[in-house]
């Protein structure tokens, strides 16, 4: 598994259109409710020094199959956050969202000097079990803030510092 950077037109794409697929955004927050997310729009914030975007790939042939991120990069505080969307649904239950994650905590611990990454799931998402798996701490809840399809649910929130951060090579 590789992760990438969003340099080629056609990788921009794939991505946007597996954040813009309801059946992932709809556990995305990115802003505005909308939903509404273009290859414009991961260009630019792919470009900006607050965000940073990778594909990640499958083992084989090194294919994208995903998109992780670290957001709300602030190097005052040496601080961001972490999000993950697989896109390619056969990888499911691989392992892959896991080490994509865990390795751009890598880059963001040692490269970037961040101190603290948080990230939040919605509760009832299979995604849920991944920030243990990688040392997350659950900090707290914010009670029904995420709607879905009408219903509201939960988001948990967990962080994680530097110095619990673990690399893992296989899940």
């Amino acid at each position: 598994m590789q992760l990438k950077p969003l340099e080629r037109a056609d990788v921009i794409e794939q991505a946007a259109r597996w954040l813009a697929d309801k059946a992932n955004n709809q556990w995305l927050d990115f802003g505005d409710g909308s939903g509404s997310i273009t290859p414009t729009w991961l260009k630019i914030m792919s470009k900006r020094r607050t965000h940073v975007i990778r594909v990640f790939t499958e083992d084989v042939t090194n294919r994208p199959i995903g998109v992780v991120a670290l957001d709300h990069v602030n190097p005052h505080f040496r601080s961001a956050t972490v999000w993950a969307v697989l896109g390619d649904r056969t990888f499911a239950r691989q392992g892959y969202t896991t080490r994509a994650v865990s390795g751009l905590l890598t880059f963001g611990f040692q490269q970037l000097g961040l101190h603290s990454v948080n990230t939040w799931v919605v509760a009832h998402n299979v995604s849920a079990s991944i920030p243990p798996r990688l040392h997350f701490r659950e900090v707290g809840r914010l009670r029904e803030c995420h709607r879905i399809d009408g219903r509201y649910y939960d988001r948990i929130l967990f962080d994680l510092l530097a110095s619990e951060h673990r690399l893992l090579n296989d899940v």
